[in-house]
């Protein structure tokens, strides 16, 4: 029995076609069973996006990390922030996220001060499973009006400091992430 081998293309935002782009977005809608909206699509958007593609050219597995600003403590964090992870879905558990998350974590272990994500409950395993940490703590963010308390997102959001887990916040206090439009985690 062969091995499927994948094309892996890890590249900026930029540096995608318009074409290109459409097909994530298309695999992304269709794992998120049409649950994946244009500020959805917005927040994977700006960063490095791993892309993994099939014999024909098709997106089968995606995930990108942009940049977010988290302030903690009285210091304000990079945080490669992970968004868009989906498989297609009869590819789903062969690995296909675990080798999407290891060059996203790459990505973040070389350009960031930690990562963060918000999981769903299908996906929280998957982190877990590479050593992401659920935050503990109160989640806010900077809004229109000024701080916001985000209680739902306070058993979803997840924290990643690679081998260095010490570096990771302590949750006595809020986690604060910068405002964006729609689901602001």
């Amino acid at each position: 029995m062969s091995e499927t081998t994948w094309l892996v293309r890890t590249a900026h935002t930029h540096e995608f076609t318009p074409q290109e782009l459409a097909a994530i977005h298309d695999l992304l809608d269709k794992a998120f069973g049409g649950d994946f909206g244009d500020e959805d699509w917005d927040h994977s958007l700006g960063g490095v996006h791993t892309v993994l593609y099939d014999s024909d050219g098709a997106p089968v597995a995606h995930g990108s990390v942009i940049m977010r600003r988290v302030m903690h403590g009285g210091r304000s964090y990079r945080v490669g922030y992970v968004e868009g992870v989906a498989v297609r879905a009869e590819l789903r558990r062969q690995g296909l996220g675990d080798l999407v998350m290891g060059v996203l974590e790459g990505v973040i272990g070389r350009a960031y001060d930690l990562g963060a994500l918000s999981a769903s409950d299908a996906g929280a395993a998957l982190y877990r499973s590479r050593d992401w940490q659920l935050w503990r703590g109160r989640i806010e963010a900077i809004g229109p009006a000024g701080v916001v308390h985000l209680p739902d997102e306070e058993d979803s959001t997840f924290l990643w400091a690679g081998s260095a887990a010490e570096k990771l916040p302590e949750p006595s206090k809020a986690l604060v992430f910068d405002w964006r439009d729609g689901d602001v985690l």
